[in-house]
């Protein structure tokens, strides 16, 4: 059973919201109300996961996932807020965060999102994950050396060259943010088939986790430019 702690500041949110991830076979052991209460009740209590708010009074969520991180890097941090900006959103993920969703997602999809974070999935609502490649490869674009850049055209090209098309598909399709039942439901396919070349796909390029399948999509540009069938 994932083991959760909750970060708000809103006390009848994190009651709410206890309520519904309980119901649904997740196990809240703690609830904190703002980042220092967060940092202390994580040293405590060594959660699998937090949810983690950003607007709080005292110490932030953006500040909190910084000192978590530091002290336990092996804590997955998901950010769950009302704000879709950018800015925090990349702020986030630079900080630690292994995913950034919106409160306007139902539970049921929080639930999902969960346990994508317990298969190593980072979760992003729908358009955030996007945004994260674009950025992603607008600064490997700004920092790359003419010789660098090279190389990063050679490693599309390998990529390109050693996956076959349904593999392509399926890492485009995961490197936009999908889950594994998304990017199935649009090639046909099963989840377990999808996981299937996500595995055959991390040990042609040498990946460890999706997290690095996106940072990767972003540094060799695979932003939109494949056409899914």
């Amino acid at each position: 059973m994932m083991n959760i702690l909750l970060v708000d500041d809103h006390r009848l949110l994190l009651e709410g919201l206890a309520n519904l991830l309980t119901a649904h076979g997740i196990q809240v052991i703690g609830m904190a109300h703002d980042g220092f209460e967060a940092l202390a009740q994580a040293r405590t209590l060594k959660p699998d996961v937090i949810l983690m708010d950003i607007r709080m009074p005292n110490c932030d969520g953006l500040c909190a996932t910084r000192q978590i991180m530091a002290e336990m890097p092996q804590t997955k941090i998901v950010i769950l807020t009302t704000s879709a900006d950018d800015q925090d959103l990349f702020e986030a993920i630079k900080s630690g965060a292994c995913g950034y969703l919106l409160k306007s997602m139902d539970v049921d999809e929080l639930v999902e999102c969960l346990e994508q974070v317990q298969q190593g999935i980072p979760p992003f609502s729908p358009g955030l994950a996007v945004k994260i490649l674009n950025e992603f490869s607008r600064l490997s674009s700004n920092e790359l050396s003419p010789q660098n850049s090279n190389r990063c055209e050679e490693a599309k090209q390998d990529t390109q060259n050693g996956l076959t098309p349904r593999q392509s598909e399926v890492l485009f399709l995961v490197a936009q943010g999908l889950s594994y039942k998304e990017a199935g439901l649009k090639l046909g396919l099963s989840p377990r088939t999808i996981k299937y070349h996500m595995a055959e796909i991390m040990q042609l390029l040498h990946l460890e986790n999706r997290a690095q399948v996106l940072t990767y999509a972003g540094k060799i540009g695979l932003g939109g430019d494949l056409q899914i069938s």
